[in-house]
């Protein structure tokens, strides 16, 4: 089974997180939060508690076949700021394997050097963090093993990429059509 890890930090944003967890949980990926703030209980960016399966410190995540950045501020500075997953990023995309992140997480993949020469999109004024990025606008990017969202109304967009980029289309289309998206 493909597994993916979704990353929680204070002020995450929770429509991007859960969507994303319920849509990949949904097309057959075996889904594990992470909370890199050393304890459980992480609150997201407009006050909803949520507790995640792992703190970071005790995840094994060498067979990832993606790690996921939900956006929401201060949660992706909080991310960019939290040094262990950056490395674990980059070893990550240097295996060729997935990573994606939505709405203002792609600053993340931005400041590693990651979205050089590649599609990416974002929410609107974090443009400038995407260093040497092709920033399209559109509601979601895939370049390479790179996937980009736009933010939080678009998350079934993004979500169902992922599950498209895994597990294929017509597992993309079974868990869209579930959901009344198509």
């Amino acid at each position: 089974m493909k597994k993916a890890f979704v990353f929680l930090a204070t002020g995450f944003e929770e429509v991007e997180a859960i969507g994303t967890i319920d849509v990949l949980r949904r097309g057959e990926i075996s889904t594990t939060t992470v909370s890199i703030t050393g304890e459980k209980e992480v609150t997201g960016a407009h006050g909803i508690p949520v507790v995640a399966d792992m703190i970071f410190a005790e995840t094994d995540l060498s067979d990832a076949d993606i790690l996921v950045l939900p956006g929401g501020m201060p949660g992706s500075s909080n991310l960019n700021a939290f040094e262990p997953l950056k490395d674990r990023i980059i070893e990550q995309y240097n295996a060729g394997k997935y990573i994606a992140a939505i709405c203002a997480a792609p600053l993340v993949f931005g400041g590693l050097g990651l979205l050089k020469g590649k599609n990416a999109t974002c929410y609107p004024s974090f443009e400038p963090q995407l260093i040497g990025a092709n920033v399209t606008g559109e509601n979601v990017e895939v370049d390479g093993n790179v996937i980009t969202g736009k933010g939080p109304g678009l998350v079934f967009d993004f979500a169902l990429t992922i599950v498209e980029a895994l597990q294929g289309k017509e597992k993309s289309d079974e868990v869209a059509s579930g959901l009344l998206l198509k």
